[in-house]
């Protein structure tokens, strides 16, 4: 038996079988490559899922994490430490405001919980997520995921939550009243497809909200730490809101959430309102710190945007693709076919790790390191296997 055979019995064996059972184990990686145990190699165009931003096994990572785990491991949350001191003052000017403070967590999810219980403090019992939104699966992040499909096993979720057409101001203005404690958006919709919302979009529920005195809540989560060419990925917009909510690339591949209240509005937790044990680990810290760092002094925000074009560019001449959309390095490949499911094995198989959000959507998320060597690379082998996948004689 193959080894990624056994792996597979063990994991079926031992593991809930919530997320399937994969068809490889990965044995280890570097940068933007990884091998799995039997020692085929792949280009790993998926990054954890936006979540490796400076690649596997980044050397200013690994450093960070081996001199901060001789120091510190974890601390309580009675005593501070340095690691997180200096990473919520990092996301704190990124935002540009000087009000700005900062929750730390462990995941996208609990970011999203932490905005929703800051939501509350306002007293205002409802709140506007959009249609094909996906904000997590703990059951207050589930309740402001606009994904039926996700919620209908777990039902009743939280009351009060409306769901709105994404990119849709009419709509949002509807629904709008000052009933409605916050408006949770991402600038991105990653797990609906990689879906892009008009260009004044944001500004326009910045406006509305403001409005009716709610709360604006940017989920950054896929879409930020440099993931699109800016910290946040609302930032071409103008707008500043309420609250970010922060994870996947922030811990550099570990473990990291921040919920941030931004605006002067915003509400602030107070002593007892809210709390994770490990939240603000030295170590996940360590790691954020260190993969800022690499984005900073690689320049790795422009290079995001000339990839992006790069890729764009090949992709949509492709027989088979419909469109490219997206920013960044957080890209989705509209199909003319629902064979994106089928797309992804091939991928795997040609040593390429892709994703499909949708049945005719692949998603790329790889990490901002990623040499145009790769890209190259990328480009030659989707095109490869598109045309094998993709018979254009067969559709009705």
């Amino acid at each position: 038996m193959k080894k990624n055979a056994f792996a597979q019995n063990r994991w079926e064996s031992a593991l809930q079988n919530n997320y399937g059972t994969p068809a490889i184990a990965l044995a280890h990686g570097k940068g933007s490559v990884v091998w799995d145990i039997e020692g085929n190699r792949y280009l790993d165009f998926l990054g954890g899922i936006a979540t490796t931003v400076v690649g596997h096994a980044n050397p200013a990572v690994v450093s960070a994490v081996s001199k901060q785990i001789k120091e510190l491991s974890h601390v309580s949350n009675y005593y501070m430490h340095e690691p997180a001191l200096r990473l919520a003052e990092k996301l704190k000017d990124f935002t540009g405001q000087s009000g700005a403070q900062v929750f730390f967590c462990n995941s996208g999810a609990e970011a999203n919980e932490a905005a929703l219980k800051l939501s509350r403090l306002t007293g205002r019992p409802k709140i506007i997520s959009t249609i094909g939104s996906f904000h997590g699966r703990t059951i207050g992040a589930l309740s402001l995921t606009g994904q039926p499909g996700k919620r209908l096993p777990f039902l009743p979720l939280l009351k009060g939550v409306k769901y709105v057409p994404y990119g849709d101001l009419a709509a949002m203005e509807r629904a709008l009243s000052r009933r409605v404690a916050m408006v949770i958006l991402e600038p991105i919709q990653g797990e609906n497809g990689v879906v892009v919302p008009p260009k004044e979009y944001l500004r326009g529920v910045r406006e509305l909200c403001d409005r009716y005195g709610t709360l604006l809540c940017i989920d950054s989560v896929q879409t930020g730490m440099g993931r699109t060419g800016s910290w946040f990925g609302y930032e071409y917009s103008g707008i500043v809101p309420d609250i970010i909510t922060l994870a996947k690339g922030l811990g550099g591949g570990l473990p990291l959430g921040a919920m941030i209240a931004v605006s002067d509005v915003a509400p602030r937790f107070s002593p007892g309102d809210h709390g994770s044990t490990f939240g603000g680990n030295p170590i996940s810290c360590a790691a954020g710190l260190a993969a800022i760092s690499v984005i900073e002094k690689q320049g790795l925000l422009e290079r995001v945007t000339e990839a992006e074009a790069r890729i764009k560019d090949h992709l949509a001449k492709l027989p088979g693709v419909r469109e490219v959309r997206g920013s960044g390095l957080l890209i989705g490949i509209v199909l003319e076919d629902d064979i994106a499911a089928e797309l992804v094995e091939a991928a795997r198989r040609s040593g390429l790790l892709i994703n499909a959000p949708a049945k005719n959507v692949i998603r790329i998320a790889p990490a901002l390191t990623v040499t145009a060597v790769q890209v190259n690379e990328f480009i030659k082998k989707f095109s490869r296997i598109l045309s094998n996948v993709y018979q254009p004689t067969k559709r009705k």
